[in-house]
């Protein structure tokens, strides 16, 4: 196609691109959406708390407890006993009548919230072990939903609340609302007062394998000593204050399972007595080696201080000592903790233990003591991948963040999946048992394992440093978690073969069914793994390499974490201060990926290839008549030649006259007059533009996009020329400003550049849901075919019942 220079303006002759109505008037009343407004409508109000642009305000406060805390592990009856000293220190402006207490633990009594409202089949925390039925199939219940319903009838759990009491002795006032209890004071708690009060309970811990939990104790029936061994993983076991912040007040919000926990800061000095042949590892430090340490094993940790692989503390051959024998009696460990939102540990006489030392000079702690605790069960997978993974972690989070904050970081192996507390991890991938007594793993689990640690070791620094408010907004820390982990695992292999992370990965999630806004509370969406954790991380993986551009995304995390590092950020200081630190108006993005369920869907259309007109209709006429040329002949012409029917003017000389001779393209005066006067009525500014575009005649082209998906995204375009060469170009997506669903772009190449190909979105990067569309000439679709066989019904009355009876063996033949 050709376009025409008119007079003094350049406007392309090209077909309408915007929707139009009948009379080809644009339309805009009624249909047009602004996917670009900003989000100030939706954001709380900046304020001397939080400011506008995403940092703390210059009155920022958050609230300071203090635990100090004895607790004694019952191995035999696994139940544990605990006291507690609270100070609660008020530093907010308002004055406190009551204190409002978490008892996560009650989250197992059959009574709780969480147990009732648990809907059979659905997505709740058992969706995938029930299959509702029908009339005529039969609902199907797993054995793992048995043992649960078992174990809970079987057993009496949460909290058993002994004493709660002021200093001086005298019982203070508590009401126990499932897993909240508040606390009435004798008298408000003002500004800048603190509190101090003693808490007495006491717990049956659950079985994790049975019960399904974030904590609780593995049996090991087949260890080698008489009744077995237990690990005990004691996460959620003390009643802990409730946050109270600016923007919400006290957070009670009731625990249903799935929405994790917003926590104060504190310092924490805590005892554990444990069976005195176990391992304890815990949040904190220990302050009393020397009683429950042997002399090889402390002279073993300095050494791992400084190695430059990980160490053993507890050998194999000590562990399986222990293991085989029995405690004589109990040892008390004691640990102390600095500016922690929690607190979390484990026991077992099973652990073998390795530690190395990562190094951060410069930083609060210069070195760091990167520990494992797993049993026999994690054979060598742990021992060659845990610690490593722990360290890696930490040098590749620090780049985005700060240093590592604390003296320690753990990974523990036991019956919990994952699940991260400050300074300590609980991991659970493991090896196999063969019948030959060796232990191997699959290519998935040692994915599964390097991908767990480094996951929720980087949760000690999102949410357990960067404390945002999980039990509302889980997207915050695991979204962010999700991002930093792929990245990091890319970093460590970029050959093995991480999930879920990347854009492409969430494709089938955000064309589902079952999507709904990542902004959603934690507890009402369907998919949390892809809600949360997957649709975040690929929308910072698209801001990071698409959008913003690494250098400047980096940075602006960077200063998100130090902003808000030991504080309390919530998704506006996020989005405020991502925007602010890059430099770039991100509210369509944060409207389109954060609070909508469109997907990315953008479809190229068409090409309109375009060459200049000269004007000179000796030049412009003949290139028009060798375009007509080539078009296709009329079929009946075609057929007519085929057939060598006569043609009347060939054979009847007489008919013929100019228009024989001449066409629509042949070139008159009155043409070359036009011509010229077009030339002279050109200003001199606008000759020297038209000569060089006519010169020049370079290699103009339209596209035309439709947003299909709703989701505004910039258009990034592999182009292929003629020539063999190729070029990437990255379309902002402000281009949809006016026009959110169609929009169409000219692209200018010099002459000899000529376009062959055009795909949209060409190393998926943006999670197009339908990357057919994006092919321009659209590509022959690649696919298999993959041969059946029909399976035999397994109807019963199709069955040869009568030989079945009879004892008959088939032959297979018909």
């Amino acid at each position: 196609m050709r376009f025409a220079l008119f007079v003094a303006a350049l406007l392309f002759v090209i077909p309408a691109f915007a929707p139009a109505n009948a009379q080809g008037i644009e339309q805009t009343k009624g249909d047009f959406e602004d996917k670009f407004r900003q989000l100030d409508e939706v954001l709380p109000t900046p304020n001397v708390y939080r400011n506008a642009s995403g940092a703390p305000g210059h009155e920022y406060w958050q609230q300071q407890v203090d635990y100090s805390i004895a607790a004694e592990l019952d191995e035999s009856r696994r139940r544990l006993t605990a006291r507690a000293t609270i100070r609660y220190t008020n530093n907010s402006p308002d004055a406190l009548p009551w204190l409002w207490m978490q008892l996560d633990q009650n989250i197992f009594r059959t009574d709780s919230m969480a147990e009732l409202t648990d809907a059979f089949g659905g997505p709740g925390r058992r969706g995938p072990k029930v299959s509702l039925g029908t009339a005529t199939e039969p609902t199907k219940l797993s054995m793992e939903e048995l043992r649960r319903q078992q174990a809970m009838a079987d057993n009496t759990y949460g909290y058993d609340i002994d004493a709660v009491r002021d200093m001086a002795g005298a019982d203070l006032p508590h009401t126990i609302v499932g897993t909240l209890m508040r606390i009435d004071l004798p008298a408000p708690l003002a500004p800048g007062e603190s509190t101090e009060f003693t808490i007495e309970w006491a717990f049956n811990i659950v079985e994790e394998d049975a019960v399904s939990a974030r904590s609780g104790y593995e049996h090991f029936p087949d260890d080698p000593r008489k009744g077995g061994n237990d690990i005990f993983l004691l996460a959620q076991w003390f009643p802990r204050m409730v946050a109270y912040s600016d923007y919400e007040g006290w957070h009670n919000k009731e625990f249903l399972g799935r929405g994790e926990f917003t926590l104060e800061f504190g310092d924490y000095e805590v005892a554990m007595t444990v069976p005195d042949d176990h391992i304890v590892a815990s949040t904190g430090v220990l302050q009393n080696p020397e009683a429950v340490l042997t002399a090889t094993q402390r002279q073993r940790i300095e050494a791992a201080k400084n190695a430059d692989a990980p160490m053993f503390i507890v050998t194999p051959e000590e562990a399986a000592a222990a293991e085989r024998g029995n405690p004589r009696g109990t040892k008390t460990w004691q640990f102390s903790a600095t500016n922690v939102r929690d607190f979390a540990w484990a026991s077992s006489r099973k652990f073998m233990w390795d530690a190395q030392g990562h190094k951060q000079p410069g930083a609060q702690h210069e070195t760091v003591l990167a520990m494992s605790f797993w049993p026999k069960e994690g054979g060598d997978l742990w021992r060659k991948y845990s610690t490593a993974a722990v360290v890696h972690t930490m040098k590749v989070y620090s780049r985005f963040s700060f240093d590592y904050p604390y003296p320690t970081a753990q990974s523990v192996n036991g019956p919990v999946g994952g699940m991260e507390y400050p300074m300590i991890t609980f991991n659970g991938p493991r090896t196999i048992l063969n019948k030959d007594g060796s232990r191997t793993y699959s290519q998935a689990t040692k994915v599964g394992l390097i991908g767990v640690v480094i996951h929720e070791i980087g949760h000690i620094y999102f949410p357990m440093t960067v404390n945002s408010d999980e039990r509302q907004w889980t997207w915050m820390d695991e979204g962010l978690n999700s991002f930093l982990d792929s990245v990091a695992g890319y970093e460590w292999d970029p050959d093995m073969p991480w999930t879920r992370s990347l854009p492409r990965d969430l494709v089938s999630y955000m064309v589902s069914s079952q999507q709904e806004p990542i902004m959603t509370q934690s507890d009402s969406v369907t998919n949390l793994g892809a809600n949360a954790y997957g649709k975040p991380s690929a929308a910072y993986h698209i801001l990071r390499d698409t959008v913003i551009g690494r250098e400047r995304f980096d940075f602006a995390l960077k200063e998100y974490a130090r902003r808000w590092k030991f504080k309390r950020p919530t998704p506006a200081d996020f989005f405020r201060t991502i925007e602010e630190a890059s430099g770039t108006d991100l509210d369509w993005f944060w409207r389109g990926w954060f609070y909508t369920t469109d997907h990315v869907d953008i479809a190229l259309d068409s090409i309109y290839s375009l060459q200049i007109d000269t004007a000179n209709p000796d030049i412009d006429l003949p290139r028009r008549r060798a375009e007509s040329d080539a078009e296709p002949e009329a079929i009946g012409n075609t057929l007519n030649r085929q057939q060598r029917l006569p043609i009347w003017v060939l054979e009847n000389r007489g008919v013929t006259d100019f228009y024989d001779a001449n066409d629509e393209f042949t070139v008159t005066p009155k043409d070359r007059k036009k011509y010229t006067g077009f030339l002279d009525g050109l200003d001199p500014w606008e000759r020297r533009v038209f000569d060089r575009a006519v010169k020049e005649d370079a290699n103009y082209y339209v596209l035309n996009f439709a947003n299909k998906g709703g989701l505004v995204m910039p258009i990034i375009l592999g182009l292929t020329f003629k020539d063999g060469s190729t070029q990437k170009l990255n379309i902002p997506a402000e281009i949809w400003r006016r026009n959110a669903r169609e929009v169409a772009k000219l692209l200018v190449f010099p002459k000899g550049k000529e376009l062959v190909q055009v795909v949209v979105d060409p190393d998926w990067e943006t999670a197009d849901a339908d990357i057919e569309n994006n092919y321009y000439p659209r590509r022959i679709i690649p696919s298999r075919i993959e041969a059946f066989k029909d399976e035999a019904s397994k109807s019963r009355v199709r069955r040869d019942l009568m030989g079945e009876a009879a004892g008959a063996e088939p032959d297979g033949r018909k």
